[in-house]
């Protein structure tokens, strides 16, 4: 006798990748994400929120880049600059591959975020994948120095997100992924509207998020 399986819709987006994958391509669907305008020395880059399985449960892969050239050992989600003629989409795939060896295509591609504009004069594009199969990583060690995973259900949990009180009486992001695991904007901010837009369904912008000191390079 064959056993019905359970609808993506039967289970907790969560903890299944595929229920996870039907919830995030509808509510980005109706997501009006916003786009930086060009401007003189605006630079693009692309990066990918990419959701796979890990542990039996969905979470997105982050990498600590290497201790060399820009960015120097910070946390970030693969992904990079645009080459001539690229979009961000094809940018963030590409990148994707060349960073930690997973290979997307577009119709991997769930959706997209809102533009963060760093500091560092990149106007940050954030794509959405899910990938069901990804095969084995293979980061490239001129520009990964370590690959590491957050749960989704780590991600939408109450005590992630803390915000530090700053002395011009703002506050600053910290996403606290895992003991001694603090992630800043740019990409805490990417990772903070992932959670509320995607996983929490609330509507939600990080264009003016504080951004570290640091994070400028």
């Amino acid at each position: 006798m064959t056993v019905p399986q359970p609808s993506p819709g039967d289970r907790d987006p969560l903890d299944d990748l595929d229920a996870f994958g039907a919830l995030a391509a509808r509510r980005l669907d109706s997501f009006a994400h916003t786009t930086v305008p060009d401007a003189p020395g605006l630079r693009r880059a692309g990066v990918v929120l990419c959701a796979v399985e890990h542990g039996g449960v969905p979470a997105v892969i982050l990498i600590k880049r290497a201790y060399r050239g820009r960015n120097a050992g910070q946390w970030g989600l693969p992904g990079g600059r645009l080459e001539d003629g690229e979009t961000a989409e094809e940018a963030a795939l590409r990148e994707l591959h060349e960073e930690i060896g997973l290979a997307a295509g577009p119709a991997d591609v769930l959706g997209r975020l809102d533009d963060f504009p760093a500091s560092s004069g990149f106007a940050i594009t954030p794509v959405v994948v899910a990938l069901r199969d990804p095969g084995p990583l293979a980061p490239n060690p001129d520009e990964v120095h370590s690959v590491h995973y957050a749960s989704l259900r780590r991600l939408a949990d109450d005590d992630t997100p803390h915000w530090l009180p700053q002395p011009d009486g703002g506050s600053l992001l910290q996403m606290r992924l895992g003991p001694r695991w603090r992630v800043h904007a740019p990409t805490g901010a990417m990772l903070w509207q992932f959670r509320e837009v995607v996983l929490l369904g609330r509507p939600a912008r990080v264009a003016g998020f504080a951004q570290p000191d640091w994070t400028r390079s």
